[in-house]
């Protein structure tokens, strides 16, 4: 399993370069996000995580990594080190990988048009698209009588 590591605030990704560079399996995942300035946006990696690194250690040489900056504490659970699991890491690393918005294109979607979601609590209900936004889609799901937004992401 993984040991959960907690950093000092804003030191996730240094933390995690300095222990993979002394060849400790690390884990520490990221998003890129759009950061506003007064005179320009830019596209910033941040850890999707605040204040968390993955590691993978053996329990005799857990001590070690306190011998990095930055490095604050190991998270626990009712008293013992919280562990992630591989499977829970993996589903992790998966979802990274997935589509975002830039990846999609989506043609022709109108007002009326039928859609599938595909994720979520209304996975494989179908709804009818009443407005479009940049980012949502309001859909009609006549079956439920409800009406629901939901990312592009989760439509097929």
């Amino acid at each position: 399993g993984w040991y959960v590591l907690y950093t000092k605030p804003r030191m996730e990704i240094k933390v995690a370069k300095s222990l993979m560079d002394t060849n400790y399996e690390v884990f520490c995942p990221t998003t890129k996000q759009i950061r506003n300035w007064s005179d320009r946006k830019k596209k910033v990696e941040v850890p999707l995580f605040n204040s968390y690194v993955f590691i993978r250690i053996k329990n005799s040489e857990r001590s070690k990594v306190f011998g990095f900056p930055g490095v604050v504490r190991y998270l626990y659970w009712l008293g013992k080190p919280a562990i992630a699991r591989d499977g829970e890491i993996d589903t992790i690393k998966n979802w990274l990988k997935g589509d975002t918005i830039d990846d999609v294109r989506i043609q022709q979607i109108s007002p009326g048009d039928q859609l599938k979601v595909k994720s979520g609590i209304f996975q494989d209900k179908e709804g009818i698209v009443q407005k479009i936004g940049s980012k949502r889609i309001r859909l009609i799901l006549r079956e439920m009588g409800i009406t629901i937004n939901v990312s592009l992401r989760e439509c097929i």
